[in-house]
């Protein structure tokens, strides 16, 4: 095997408070097949996400042929995904999806500029399934943790991410940890919802 093969990178777990701020995109060599990462504001880089949260809204917004798109909601905003022809797997999962539900969704950042200057974030998907809510409670508290090692690592002077970071966005990085504080307290809001149904 060559030694510069591609490998798959890994998939980042962002909330959507911070993915939709994500506008900033590079590539780290002139190779025109060379990966494209958005920006994390935490400093890191994802060419791919992962996601879990509830599926709220489907449409078919094609004109010409079936072209879908989703919301996808977690406890600190919304995710937009988009699937066509290309994505054949993905579409036919949001045909078939019943809104709400929760999925587990892996894809690739995809910005768009619109015509007021402005930056769209959405997520080109590779994978959608249904999952359940303990899955999606477990990716809050991880996504959480893995939010809170970058804001951790800001500050190291050798984190390359966390500089461009610093130069791309405006966005204090206090602003991701009030997110997670969100997104955890919602989780407990949620189960003492359901401890009380049950009594």
């Amino acid at each position: 095997m060559s030694a510069n093969v591609p490998t798959r990178e890994v998939a980042r777990r962002a909330f959507a408070r911070e993915f939709n701020d994500a506008g900033y995109t590079f590539k780290e060599s002139d190779d025109e097949r060379a990966p494209v990462y958005a920006l994390l504001p935490t400093g890191a880089r994802a060419n791919r996400v992962f996601i879990v949260g509830t599926l709220t809204e489907t449409e078919d917004i094609g004109e010409d042929s079936e072209y879908w798109r989703g919301r996808i909601v977690d406890p600190t905003g919304t995710f937009f995904t988009y699937a066509g022809q290309y994505q054949p797997e993905a579409a036919n999962a949001l045909r078939d999806l019943e809104p709400p539900a929760y999925v587990a969704m892996v894809g690739k950042p995809r910005t768009f500029e619109t015509d007021d200057g402005s930056v769209n974030v959405s997520v080109r998907p590779e994978s959608i399934s249904v999952v359940d809510a303990d899955t999606r409670d477990r990716w809050v508290v991880e996504t959480a943790e893995r939010t809170l090692d970058r804001i951790a690592a800001f500050d190291d002077d050798e984190n390359e991410y966390a500089r461009m970071a610093e130069e791309h966005y405006e966005f204090p990085v206090s602003t991701y940890k009030e997110a997670v504080v969100e997104a955890l307290q919602s989780l407990e809001e949620e189960e003492s919802e359901t401890a009380e149904a049950q009594a």
